[in-house]
């Protein structure tokens, strides 16, 4: 299987006002596409996520630390965790990608 940055970027655009779209979902691993305009409202999630920055620009906070990002960046943070994008370019997009079981892998032994 293979998706595209466009073919993504084209299906999230054609839904309009939508910030996400979910392309791929394989047992627990989910992969979406996510451009929030203007705002990121998002809340904590009940899985593990992964972002890789597509494009754009901008700062990321992730429970008490925040950085900065930039296009190929690879983010990751633990389920139940507050987190958010607090500033990024207009043309920010990323892509996400859920696995794991409810309340996230244990991080024993790593």
């Amino acid at each position: 299987m293979k998706i595209t940055i466009q073919e993504a970027s084209d299906l999230l655009r054609a839904r309009e006002g939508k910030t996400f779209l979910e392309l791929f979902r394989h047992g627990t691993m989910s992969l979406e596409i996510y451009r929030p305009v203007g705002h990121d409202p998002q809340q904590p999630h009940t899985q593990d996520e992964i972002y890789v920055v597509i494009s754009g620009t901008g700062m990321f906070r992730n429970g008490n630390d925040q950085y900065p990002f930039q296009p190929g960046d690879f983010l990751f943070v633990p389920a139940g965790t507050e987190h958010r994008f607090t500033e990024f370019s207009d043309d920010f997009k990323t892509w996400v990608i859920f696995y794991g079981p409810e309340g996230g892998e244990s991080s024993r032994g790593q």
